[in-house]
């Protein structure tokens, strides 16, 4: 399994704008990923309800992580995403 440790770049947290940022990016990925606050229970990372659920706050320590095969270029993609607190998912890493 894939794995990738970052701490949330948004000031405020994977909320509103951020949350529905990082979901188009999830969904937009091709594989499936799941998103986990360290030590928590993984959601789908393409589900806004499930992403917005969990709760994590600016700075807060997230895990994105796949299984599914070619996942790692997905999840440093989505991982540069939410540690730069970007507007959209960058074309390359």
């Amino acid at each position: 399994m894939a794995e990738r440790r970052v701490n949330v770049g948004w000031a405020e947290g994977l909320h509103a704008r951020p949350a529905s940022i990082f979901v188009r990016a999830a969904t937009a990925a091709g594989v499936p990923v799941t998103i986990a606050k360290a030590g928590g229970s993984p959601v789908n990372a393409a589900s806004m309800l499930a992403v917005l659920g969990l709760g994590a706050q600016g700075g807060e320590e997230i895990v994105l992580a796949s299984e599914a095969e070619g996942a790692d270029v997905a999840l440093d993609r989505l991982a540069k995403l939410v540690a730069e607190g970007l507007e959209e998912l960058p074309e390359t890493v």
